[in-house]
């Protein structure tokens, strides 16, 4: 019998990230029919996107809950505890149930291994996945919000069999696995569309919306496009986003967003329309819930304001490629057009070039450090492409000597890059998730 301590447990499943990312639907399906299917006890909603699908899943889980369903979110990667990816309810899961579910899942795996039906170990994030959609069969949730990890055709979440999907964004991220132009990456994006379930898409450019359109012909997936027939009223307020929405629905607003930054509001529009395409499946949500959704949802470590004892500030943002980055350096323009302190760190494997690009002319000072993780970019790299682009950043090794650099220019600093580094800034400072 394998041992199930807790501590043997979690100790395996760090052992795994060894094995980095395998694309491929294999070993999950395996697993997925060693735990009797868990994935179909409950009713899955599917969101991919390059940004903004963790913002529409906590938004589309949110009206969910309100509508009183019990209501699973599953999403990555955490900041600070593991559990952050399974949600319940607005909670995240207990130790001792998220524990448990891994046990099975590497039981069934070790068995699997043991008779010749996986040749390899599985990955972190496989085994992560079959856990929550354990997690969430054994909570006896009725709908379940699933995040894409990466990509969407050989994710591993797409073992689901979803009533509706949705896809946020596309554009350029992880191109070494999804291709080098907006077409290849949109192949892959919707490679979640199944036949006869409706999927609800974002504003696109041509190239991606042409291959989302002839994937969704192909499979007779229903295509609801958030933009057609809606239109947006939006005002910015103290960092806030007073917005009234109109959808070939119903109306939403006046009201004040819980989620900063323009461009959470064609998130909100992507996640509206999610939510009214699953009340026209029968899900009884409603104009409350919705509303209550747009006004209350938090999302950590995404344009995430945070205020100190002492008075100072920090604004901790995830920017984990080009688009992010943008958009975070757009939110600094409107309400800081001097420039902010801003510390970066991120990914080696990301288009650093375009993303200091992106921050560096609204950074007062840009202090760069290093990011948690072996995929974490050298500081003395990021040092010379800022330097290529005329930048002349600070660097500073340690994120703590970092986030001190950046205050002795401001009482408010910006941390962004990488969400590894949004979480370590939060351990950093004693914040909570």
């Amino acid at each position: 019998m394998i041992d199930t301590q807790p501590s043997a447990i979690r100790a395996w499943l760090s052992s795994l990230e060894l094995f980095g990312i395998k694309l491929g639907l294999d070993a999950m399906r395996a697993i997925s029919r060693a735990l009797d299917t868990p994935e179909r006890r409950w009713k899955a909603v599917h969101i991919a996107g390059t940004n903004g699908k963790g913002s529409v899943a906590a938004l589309t889980a949110h009206a969910l809950q309100s509508a009183g369903h019990s209501t699973g979110r599953y999403t990555s990667p955490h900041l600070l505890h593991l559990e952050e990816r399974i949600v319940i309810n607005g909670r995240p899961v207990a130790e001792a149930d998220l524990d448990a579910s891994l046990a099975r899942v590497r039981d069934a795996a070790e068995k699997l291994r043991q008779d010749g039906t996986l040749q390899a170990h599985p990955t972190f994030f496989e085994v992560t996945t079959a856990a929550a959609f354990d997690v969430f069969r054994t909570a006896g949730v009725e709908m379940g919000v699933i995040e894409v990890g990466l990509g969407g055709r050989f994710d591993a979440t797409n073992i689901l069999q979803p009533i509706a999907t949705a896809i946020t964004t596309i554009d350029y991220d992880h191109e070494q696995h999804l291709g080098s132009t907006l077409r290849q990456i949109a192949f892959e994006k919707a490679g979640i569309l199944k036949p006869g379930v409706p999927a609800v898409i974002g504003r696109m450019a041509g190239d991606a919306r042409h291959e989302v359109e002839r994937i969704a012909i192909e499979r007779r997936a229903p295509l609801v496009d958030a933009t057609t027939g809606s239109s947006v009223h939006a005002v910015r307020r103290g960092g806030l986003t007073r917005l009234t929405l109109d959808t070939p629905v119903r109306q939403y607003g006046p009201l004040e967003m819980s989620l900063r930054g323009a461009h959470q509001i064609p998130n909100a529009l992507v996640a509206v329309r999610l939510v009214e395409t699953l009340e026209s499946l029968g899900v009884a949500v409603g104009h409350s819930a919705l509303e209550s959704a747009l006004r209350e949802t938090r999302w950590p470590a995404r344009l995430d304001l945070r205020s100190l004892p002492d008075g100072r500030q920090v604004l901790i943002d995830g920017a984990h490629n080009p688009a992010g980055a943008a958009a975070l350096a757009a939110y600094i323009v409107d309400e800081w057009p001097q420039g902010v302190p801003i510390v970066f760190g991120a990914m080696a494997d990301k288009d650093l070039a375009q993303m200091l690009a992106a921050l560096g002319p609204v950074a007062r000072p840009l202090v760069l450090t290093a990011a948690p993780g072996k995929r974490a970019a050298d500081p003395a790299d990021l040092d010379r492409i800022a330097r290529e682009r005329g930048i002349e950043p600070v660097v500073e090794p340690s994120l703590r000597s970092a986030i001190e650099h950046a205050w002795r220019h401001g009482s408010l600093i910006v941390v962004a890059g990488s969400l590894y580094l949004a979480g370590a800034v939060m351990k950093e400072l004693s914040l909570a998730w």
